[in-house]
């Protein structure tokens, strides 16, 4: 769990750098079994438009570059709850883990109704409780909550 907080302090600072280079702040990474950073990904809508989220970039990255044996002793570390459509990347990716700082429903206040930013009411345990495999879930940290959502507010 130590570990969860230094890594999700290194997502803050992927999500600063992805505001930096015009995308939007958020940042994920794939954490192996012994504590390595594999891979690190900001946000890429500037490119991919709504699908360029940071933790389905992780999950492509990862399901090509490792085979599934090996990424289901992996952490996927997320500044913000992955969505459906990031937690469906990590379900088919093979990721074992996943762990979160900030929720879905906590962004979604910071967000409103932009339009590069509809989320969806439908939390990551709720996506991964309905598949055939487990994958464990860790967050959010409350104590990171301000430190994450710092770089949201003014953004949107």
């Amino acid at each position: 769990m130590n570990n969860d907080i230094k890594h999700l302090k290194t997502t803050i600072e992927v999500a600063k750098e992805s505001v930096k280079s015009g995308n939007h702040p958020f940042g994920a990474m794939l954490v192996g079994p012994n504590g390595e950073v594999l891979i690190t990904s900001g946000n890429t809508y500037k490119e991919d438009k709504g699908v360029g989220h940071a933790e389905a970039n992780v999950a492509r990255a990862a399901s090509q570059q490792y085979d599934p044996e090996f990424l289901e002793q992996c952490t996927l570390i997320t500044s913000v709850e992955p969505c459906c459509m990031c937690a469906g990347s990590v379900y088919w990716a093979g990721i074992g883990s996943v762990v979160f700082g900030l929720t879905e429903k906590r962004l979604a206040e910071m967000t409103g109704d932009n339009p590069e930013n509809l989320t969806l009411d439908l939390a990551c345990r709720d996506v991964f409780a309905a598949g055939q495999r487990k994958v464990d879930v860790r967050g959010p940290y409350v104590e990171l909550e301000d430190a994450i959502a710092a770089d949201h507010i003014g953004f949107w």
